[in-house]
């Protein structure tokens, strides 16, 4: 995985730019309020603050829909570009105008890179890293604003500091951006995909995973234009060594084979439970085991939070071994090559860009044998198998199955089929597997359709599908919950009620001025954040995004209650200095473990790919414009309630991001992109 790794930590230099800006311009505006003797002018001095937010909010209506039109990496060769000649107009800028000007230019790149590297890093990712790689955009803006408040400090320690050169500075970093960009950073394998342009999400692929057989990972990719239909149902099978049951071929019966990595033959096989229906199945995921229909009626989570939490329960519910279990194959396909590679070597040129259509890499011609793949592994412990639709079944033709084995039940076999994603065919356990069962993209009534063509709706259209309308809710709710929990107020007045706390005159005793005081305890503040990012990047696969905002927004509240009541307690100016800075330490550092990153990870997870940057656009929209009030309104409510008032809003806002994140926000770590997908469709229908 160490090519994907390096593409990521390439894209978030973008990133890194964001965290440098936001310090540079809080550092550097004393010095432009004093040159343009802005103190008498609030309005201008609020106008350059604001103008990258408000540029920024334009931008990002725009920049979604932009994406799935032209692609993610035009989009961050943009990026680059904006920030190179915000810097370059910041080191001329002879007026306000031009300042103006440059934060004009510097919004639509911040734009640009806080929305769309969660959205790439996502796309490019395996789904077992996914939410590791993630954390990188949140990492590398920190580790930007710490590099840059160092900057800032040591300026602010000599008699005449250069403001432009200080904000101009970003025109370096911002080169090796857009060389990066251009000549290094791929194009998102699913937009290539949905776009058609197969054979380059081929070679992208190829690339990212070290392996020539992508084949797997293709067919999930346009399996993803389609989202879960009506039709789609969640079951359950048995998977067992193929020995034991291919004598049921000759009882005219058949089912889905699971091909081993030594290309053998087939190795193991999955029948479907009889006798439990998809509803009864999916009601088992829904709603937690209560004994009665009243109980679980008044479980107040969102059934999807149950639905996803059954993919991570540690004891799921035990497979009801009783009655027949019909087969899964028909004899409409030839199953020895029904894996074939969908991109194979010896096709045309012509032939590989149908993809998705060509007879033979459905299985359905004469491919040569050697075809199979090496594998049918999605990620995460799923996989991606196929079967024909039953006999009686409206939905005539192929099926995609993404099948996932209980890892309780297979734990204590080596090289099983959830651990390492190999076929133990050796093992003579049968063991509990789910599915999610959907018509599949490659139909053979529609041989020459494209994945761009196979999505049900695309643009605007598509936000109307109820699963995009679920998911728009979680992703739009945390983002107004991330900002209702007051990290802007605290980034851009922490100095305030540091200083009102007494902290400055405490470090005054150093012999430094206020200003580098502040800037010294900014310094401390972001430097403490990094290591708490990284074991949050080390948890974000691990204890997973949910149980992560659960864990840290508990500590944010509690230190809010400390900053809102200290005033109660009598204590010494020094003691109170040093209760406030470490109060304001823990709730920034910890904001940025849970809040701070995971609802950008989220929000590229959850939407399909046909209305990815749409929704992305939506979510991010709602950030900004959170933002603006968060900021605009601190001030004057600052007046109105004092601090103390405005600490116990945001303690509402935690409480509430809590509930909401109880209630609503489901677990998907380690779960392929169109798996999610597939779950907020079947999720969002009514039983």
């Amino acid at each position: 995985m160490r090519e994907v790794v390096i593409v990521a930590i390439a894209a978030t230099v973008g990133n890194v730019l964001v965290g440098w800006d936001s310090s540079t311009i809080a550092g550097g505006m004393s010095y432009i309020k004093k040159e343009f003797k802005l103190e008498t002018d609030p309005t201008l001095e609020g106008l350059i603050m604001s103008t990258s937010f408000l540029t920024g909010t334009v931008v990002t209506i725009f920049s979604g829909t932009v994406s799935d039109m032209l692609g993610r990496r035009p989009m961050l060769i943009a990026a680059s570009t904006m920030f190179f000649l915000s810097g370059l107009v910041m080191l001329w800028a002879p007026n306000v105008t031009v300042v103006l000007l440059s934060r004009l230019l510097n919004g639509i790149a911040l734009a640009l890179a806080i929305t769309l590297t969660p959205l790439y890093i996502s796309e490019i990712a395996p789904p077992d890293i996914r939410g590791t790689l993630n954390t990188l955009p949140q990492f590398s803006c920190s580790g930007g604003m710490f590099l840059a408040y160092i900057m800032v400090f040591s300026l602010s320690l000599v008699d005449s500091p250069s403001w432009r050169a200080m904000l101009a500075v970003v025109s370096i970093p911002s080169v090796a951006y857009f060389f990066l960009a251009v000549f290094y950073l791929p194009e998102s394998p699913p937009w290539l995909v949905s776009k058609g342009r197969v054979t380059e999400a081929k070679k992208v692929l190829q690339r990212l995973r070290d392996t020539e057989d992508v084949s797997g990972e293709l067919a999930l990719l346009a399996e993803g234009m389609s989202p879960a239909g009506e039709s789609t149902t969640v079951e359950e099978y048995i998977v067992t060594p193929a020995g034991d049951l291919m004598a049921n071929k000759e009882a005219g019966r058949d089912c889905i084979k699971l091909y081993g990595p030594n290309q053998a033959g087939v190795s193991m096989v999955a029948q479907q439970v009889s006798g439990q229906g998809s509803m009864v199945f999916r009601s088992t995921l829904a709603l937690p085991r209560q004994g009665s229909i009243v109980a679980q009626a008044a479980n107040l989570k969102d059934p999807l939070v149950n639905l996803f939490g059954s993919v991570h329960d540690i004891n799921p519910p035990p497979l009801d071994s009783g009655g027949s279990r019909a087969m899964l194959m028909g004899d409409t396909y030839s199953t020895d090559n029904l894996h074939a590679p969908l991109l194979s070597s010896q096709s045309s040129a012509m032939e590989r860009d149908k993809a998705f259509g060509f007879k033979d890499a459905l299985g359905t011609g004469n491919n040569d044998g050697n075809q199979v793949p090496k594998n049918t592994d999605i990620g995460g412990g799923w996989k991606l198998v196929y079967k024909s639709a039953e006999s009686g079944s409206k939905e005539k033709g192929l099926q995609r199955v993404y099948l996932r084995a209980d890892p309780n039940a297979v734990s204590s076999q080596q090289d099983s089929f959830a651990e390492g994603y190999d076929l133990n065919a050796d093992s003579s356990e049968a063991f509990q597997a789910s599915a999610l069962v959907s018509q599949s993209v490659l139909c053979p009534k529609n041989m020459n359709m494209k994945p761009e063509n196979a999505a049900k709706r695309t643009g605007f259209g598509g936000l109307s599908d109820i699963g995009v309308r679920r998911a728009l809710v979680v992703g739009v709710g945390l983002q107004l919950l991330q900002q209702a929990a007051g990290i802007n107020g605290f980034l851009y007045y922490a100095p305030q009620i540091l200083d009102q706390a007494g902290v400055g005159a405490l470090l005054s005793n150093f012999g430094i001025s206020s200003t580098s005081a502040s800037l010294l305890v900014n310094i401390i503040t972001t430097f403490a954040m990094l290591p708490c990012i990284a074991t949050s990047m080390r948890l974000m696969d691990v204890a997973g995004r949910r149980s992560i905002m659960l864990y840290t927004i508990p500590i944010l509240i509690a230190s809010l209650m400390v900053l809102m009541l200290r005033d109660l307690f009598h204590m010494s100016a020094t003691l109170n200095a040093i209760v406030t800075a470490v109060s304001v330490l823990v709730y920034e550092s910890c904001f940025v473990m849970g809040l701070g990153a995971i609802p950008n990870i989220l929000c590229s997870e959850i939407f399909p790919t046909s209305v990815r940057g749409i929704c992305i656009s939506i979510c991010s929209l709602t950030f900004w414009i959170s933002i603006l009030i968060v900021t605009s309104s601190f001030p004057f409510l600052l007046k109105l309630l004092g601090i103390s008032g405005v600490i116990g809003l945001f303690v509402i806002g935690c409480i509430s991001a809590w509930i909401f994140v109880y209630l609503k926000v489901p677990e998907t770590k380690g779960m392929p992109l169109e798996v999610i997908i597939d779950f907020f469709a079947i999720g969002a229908k009514p039983e």
